[in-house]
């Protein structure tokens, strides 16, 4: 899968970066490959649309960014769509967990928002201090002279904080109060639950839930009760199923988007598992 922020950071001819640790803010104007294009990051990051249109396809839903569009995305994979009939440019703060989490931390109020379920891209309520606050960021892509990561990493702070000073931002909020009270168990689940149908390493799933590759399959089978590849795959094909019998996914469609980059293996595994082929399951459907 394309890795956002580290292709990103590895490119800094191609994508004008400003950096301060492992915080990384690009403006994005160069188009993916493919129409379709499986992506994720083991950071969170918010998206704010200058120009064009993109769609965020995650496992629970899409969502359509355009002109004027501010998200914040959370840490993992989703499919992005393009549209090549026009200019686009996007402008990505990365943000790492811990970094909002010290953030939060230093805030005069605190969050007291109650946890609630939280989807993988969350909307930023675009008012005029967020809308200040951007244009405020286009002078440091314009200068010549390397900005000063202690001045940077204010403007970060910035950032989260105006978000989380607006309580418009209701279920985001509910997200940064996860981060300051979600014990370890419920974030493996939730990383898991959101990200099963993306064709991710081991190594990278361990990564977004901030353990070990040892540590990782250990919790996951105290957690789960199951090894991970078993579990993903069951929760991979059940998700193909759910596509192919309700949602109108072709075969195509429905491997691909749970996780299968092999047509091939993703009808032997269906076959396996439900004992009847994919292209089978279409067909009674369209009876």
């Amino acid at each position: 899968m394309y890795n956002f922020y580290n292709t990103i950071l590895n490119r800094p001819q191609q994508y004008r970066q400003l950096r301060c640790r492992e915080n990384l803010i690009t403006l994005f104007n160069c188009p993916l490959e493919n129409n379709f294009e499986d992506a994720w990051s083991h950071h969170n990051y918010i998206v704010y649309v200058i120009e064009g249109r993109k769609i965020w396809h995650t496992a629970h839903g899409s969502y359509d960014l355009q002109k004027g569009s501010c998200v914040f995305v959370r840490k993992g994979g989703c499919i992005v769509e393009q549209f090549f009939d026009s200019p686009f440019c996007l402008v990505l703060f990365f943000v790492p967990d811990e970094f909002v989490y010290n953030v939060l931390k230093t805030k005069t109020f605190p969050i007291l928002k109650p946890g609630r379920k939280y989807e993988p891209v969350i909307p930023i309520s675009n008012d005029a201090s967020v809308q200040s606050f951007f244009q405020s960021m286009l002078p440091y892509f314009e200068s010549a002279r390397e900005s000063d990561p202690s001045l940077l990493e204010l403007k970060f702070k910035e950032l989260v904080l105006t978000i989380a000073d607006n309580p418009d931002n209701s279920e985001l909020l509910s997200y940064f109060c996860s981060l300051l009270q979600e014990p370890q168990t419920v974030t493996l689940q939730r990383v898991m639950e959101d990200n099963f149908c993306y064709n991710l390493k081991l190594e990278e799933f361990a990564r977004l839930s901030n353990r070990s590759l040892s540590a990782f399959k250990r919790d996951f089978q105290k957690h789960f009760s199951s090894t991970p590849g078993k579990w993903i795959m069951e929760k991979r094909l059940s998700h193909a199923m759910h596509l192919l019998s309700h949602a109108g996914r072709s075969v195509g469609e429905a491997s691909f988007e749970s996780g299968f980059e092999n047509p091939a293996h993703f009808s032997r595994a269906f076959r396996n598992q439900f004992g009847v082929s994919p292209a089978s399951v279409k067909k009674q459907i369209a009876i």
